[in-house]
């Protein structure tokens, strides 16, 4: 082999190392439940995460299932919350839940999980598959959405729908009318590896907060396999010409990022702004 050609052999080695080590390795699909039945829809909100306010309880706050209810007294504001794909288990779901009631406001994050064999994952996997989980996800909207609506201690005039990474993406698609208002946590409304189209609902005068960090781990430049050259990692784009609509970048902040200082004051001063 001559100079020439083992430079060439040594330079072909080099980029095919380089492109290895930049490729995702392949994910992993667990599980078999790919659709709810009707009886884990309605276990998805009575196992669902509530937490009411002193306001509602007439005492202290209440924190526990949506089926264990106290009886209660005055009609308060509520957000509906979609967790991500780790479920409820997640402890920063209900430090924000107990935050929120701080502030007057009730939440309900129904369970996913409450349908057997629901499947789980690790990314990145074929969009297709994104898409049925996200099929899943928003799914379970519309059962919650009657349960708010019935519940004696909710206001349905102030009635937010909120989710973070995978479950954002099921609250950036809805378009439904009986929502005041959308919080989109970490999901950044554009074309990657999460889905086939971003397929982002846009209601004209519709408040919408989309908080995402600048360097998010899946939905920024910073993911190597995001698939979007030209991403923004955010969701502006999606909502330009709306001047309710609000984007705001945390710097260096993690993917879980709604118990930041700036993202509580953030959503504080939105649902505060709220007609």
């Amino acid at each position: 082999m001559s100079i020439r050609q083992a430079l060439a052999a040594g330079l072909l080695a080099g980029f095919a190392a380089l492109v290895a080590a930049q490729a995702p390795a392949a994910g992993q699909i667990k599980g078999d439940a790919w659709v709810h039945t009707a009886a884990s829809l309605a276990d998805s909100v009575r196992q669902g995460q509530l937490v009411l306010p002193a306001a509602a309880t007439g005492g202290t706050a209440f924190v526990g299932k949506f089926k264990d209810a106290p009886a209660t007294s005055g009609r308060v504001p509520v957000v509906l919350f979609l967790h991500g794909s780790s479920g409820l288990g997640l402890k920063a779901i209900g430090e924000w839940q107990q935050w929120l009631a701080g502030q007057g406001i009730a939440s309900l994050a129904p369970d996913s999980f409450a349908l057997p064999g629901h499947v789980t994952y690790t990314s990145p996997i074929d969009k297709a598959s994104y898409e049925r989980i996200h099929a899943l996800r928003a799914s379970e909207i519309a059962p919650a959405l009657q349960a708010l609506k019935a519940a004696p201690w909710a206001d349905p005039r102030h009635l937010v729908l909120a989710g973070t990474s995978e479950g954002a993406v099921a609250v950036a698609r809805y378009g439904g009318p009986d929502v005041a208002a959308r919080m989109i946590f970490s999901w950044s409304c554009e074309a990657n590896y999460f889905v086939t189209a971003p397929g982002t609902a846009v209601v004209d005068g519709q408040p919408v907060l989309n908080l995402v960090s600048a360097s998010d781990p899946f939905f920024s430049r910073a993911n190597p396999w995001l698939g979007m050259a030209d991403a923004a990692g955010h969701c502006g784009a999606a909502f330009k010409g709306q001047p309710a609509a609000a984007v705001l970048l945390l710097p260096d902040a993690p993917h879980t990022l709604m118990n930041l200082p700036a993202a509580r004051h953030a959503v504080a001063g939105f649902l505060r702004a709220l007609p």
